[in-house]
């Protein structure tokens, strides 16, 4: 009985002591941080529904909120965010936001860059540069004294979120976060995607960003690049979608 009593008990301390070591080993999601950065003429709320997936599955997630007041005082927005952060983070930026998480990526708790119909500049260039509008879609934009953009609420499902829900569309036409047009004309001092892992999202019905100009400026910067049938908002129509990529980036980080 004794022998018996002394075995049961010595399974039951190994028992404990194995889970209580499960616990206190973090999970490989817990051990990164993703920060998803904004475009232009939206903010943060914006990424709700891919926040909403990735903190679902153990990711910790943070939301850069660029005031869109001029590029260097966006790259500022996202540097303090990544400023209150420890380990390893995956940063993610659509449209506008492409531009911002190049320079802001150079930050060495960056460990990759995830770019959601973004913009993909080189050092040198601006972003106007890389993505000039065509006419239709400058027609479409509204210019206020003071320098600041808007894009014609009437044109606003068209150009840039065609896959919305119409109610969706709607609201953030008419809840527009304006950029300063400047911003457009920096030049960028640095491009992370140079010397660390990138992955590109490209939406073939993207009628923002061209699809061909985005696929080309993914190329150059040798990011790992997936297709999605979608607007320039992808990530609000197909969050699980582009959630996939984000992750695929996490799970990478060594």
């Amino acid at each position: 009985m004794k022998t018996t009593q002394a075995f049961l008990g010595a399974v039951m301390a190994a028992m404990i002591a194995a889970s209580t070591s499960a616990q206190s080993v973090p999970s490989p999601t817990a051990a990164v941080t993703i920060v998803l950065v904004h475009g232009a003429l939206i903010d943060g709320s914006s990424w709700r529904s891919v926040y909403d997936v990735l903190t679902k599955d153990g990711y910790r997630v943070s939301i850069a909120q660029p005031p869109l007041t001029g590029f260097d005082e966006d790259v500022a927005a996202t540097q303090r965010v990544l400023d209150q952060l420890d380990g390893p983070v995956i940063l993610v930026g659509n449209s506008y936001g492409g531009s911002i998480i190049t320079v802001a990526g150079s930050d060495p708790k960056v460990k990759a860059l995830v770019y959601v119909a973004a913009l993909q500049p080189d050092v040198g260039e601006t972003s106007a540069q890389v993505a000039p509008p065509n006419n239709q879609r400058s027609n479409d934009l509204r210019p206020t004294k003071d320098g600041f953009i808007f894009l014609d609420p009437a044109k606003y499902a068209a150009d840039v979120g065609a896959d919305l829900p119409k109610a969706t569309a709607d609201f953030m036409a008419r809840s527009q976060m304006p950029i300063f047009g400047a911003a457009f004309g920096t030049k960028l001092t640095a491009a992370a995607w140079r010397d660390k892992p990138s992955y590109a999202i490209v939406a073939t019905e993207d009628r923002e960003l061209d699809p061909a100009i985005a696929q080309r400026m993914a190329n150059r910067a040798g990011s790992k690049v997936t297709n999605l049938k979608g607007s320039h908002l992808i990530f609000i129509s197909q969050p699980r979608a582009v959630a996939r990529v984000i992750e695929t980036a996490a799970r990478a980080v060594k």
